[in-house]
């Protein structure tokens, strides 16, 4: 059988499996990282404080075991963050930025505009100051998808985002 790479789209229609097995959520080998000395800058929302407070800790203990200092600022909410990340990032004292947050989808498309602009600008951010901007401001549907990927000790998107800044400050010092 032929299969076209570029669109294996009529590959999955072929599936006689379901593929409901496929899990989103898997957790990233790695091997462990020395940050030798990184500082790093941990801005993270105080709504859904739960949740955030849970990767917090996770990325907090994830930068401490690679050797790096952290900073932490709290920010009221995830609309708050890119403002904060910026003033961070134009210091260029820290080798990576996190940003921690939880948006939970209501009724009204408020949490999805919210979700959108944090994007965008976190990105911005890190385009224009070459400084990786590490987002982990989740836009979730449910307080279920919150637990799962805040609340569980084995995989904890904090502790993903520290791994991840860790990796993207060791790639852009091999840059210069």
């Amino acid at each position: 059988m032929v299969v076209n790479t570029a669109n294996p789209l009529p590959l999955l229609y072929r599936l006689k499996t379901p593929l409901l097995h496929i899990q989103m959520l898997k957790p990233v080998k790695t091997k462990t990282f020395r940050a030798g000395g990184g500082t790093f800058a941990i801005v993270a929302s105080r709504y859904n404080a739960r949740y955030v407070d849970a990767m917090l800790r996770a990325a907090k203990a994830e930068l401490k075991r690679a050797g790096a200092k952290v900073q932490i600022i709290h920010v009221p909410g995830a609309y708050e963050i890119p403002v904060v990340a910026a003033r961070l990032a134009r210091t260029k004292e820290f080798s990576a930025i996190l940003c921690l947050g939880v948006i939970l989808r209501g009724e009204t498309a408020h949490a999805a505009h919210i979700g959108e602009a944090v994007s965008q600008a976190l990105m911005q951010i890190q385009l224009e100051t070459e400084i990786p901007v590490i987002h982990e401001v989740l836009l979730l549907e449910n307080e279920a998808q919150a637990r799962v990927r805040c609340l569980n000790k084995k995989y904890n998107r904090g502790g993903e985002a520290a791994r991840t800044a860790v990796e993207m400050a060791r790639v852009m010092a091999g840059l210069r």
